[in-house]
C-alpha cells in the first residue's frame, strides 16, 4: 500500500502522523510525507524594497527548516514504526500540490490532519482537508482532533 501523508507544522498533523503510526498496519506500506510550503513571499521579494527583502528572504528560510525538521521527526517515527518511508518539501499551492502529488506517486490513501474549520474562517480560509476529500483519485482519511467540552 502507498500512503501519502500531508502534514504542517500543526498539531493537527501530529495527530495524523500519531495515527498512521498506530492505526496502519506498516509492514509492506509505503510512506509519503509531503509538507508544502505556500509560494506567496517568491512573488512578492523581488518587488519589495531591499530592506524588506532580507527579512523576507530569512523568514522564508525559516519555514523551510521548520519544515525539513517537521518531516525528520514525522519520518523517524513511521520508520520506527515499520514503514518504508521517503519525504518531499514542496513549493506550490497546498491543495493542488498534494493532489498532484498522489495522483503521480499512484497513492492508495490520502493521510491529512483537519483544522476542523467552520464559519467565516472555513469561508475565507477555505479547507484543504475538504478540497482534498473531494478531489482525490483515492481513498482519503482526514484525521480530527477532539475539542475539549
Amino acid at each position: 500500500m502507498r500512503v501519502l501523508l500531508a502534514i504542517d507544522d500543526s498539531r493537527f498533523s501530529e495527530a495524523a502522523i500519531q495515527e498512521l503510526a498506530t492505526k496502519v498496519h506498516a509492514k509492506g506500506t509505503q510512506a509519503l510525507i509531503v509538507r508544502v510550503l505556500e509560494p506567496f513571499l517568491h512573488t512578492f521579494i523581488p518587488r519589495m524594497e531591499p530592506a524588506y527583502t532580507a527579512e523576507l528572504a530569512a523568514q522564508l528560510q525559516d519555514e523551510r527548516k521548520l519544515a525539513d525538521e517537521i518531516i525528520a521527526n514525522a519520518a523517524d517515527l513511521l520508520r520506527r514504526a515499520g514503514f518504508e518511508v521517503d519525504t518531499r518539501v514542496v513549493e506550490n499551492e497546498v491543495r493542488t500540490a498534494i493532489l498532484d502529488i498522489a495522483a503521480d506517486w499512484h497513492a492508495d490513501l490520502i493521510v491529512i490532519g483537519s483544522h476542523s474549520r467552520k464559519g467565516v474562517n472555513r469561508f475565507l480560509l477555505g479547507s484543504v482537508a475538504d478540497s482534498v476529500t473531494r478531489h482525490a483519485k483515492c481513498s482519503v482519511w482526514v484525521v480530527r482532533v477532539r475539542q475539549p467540552g
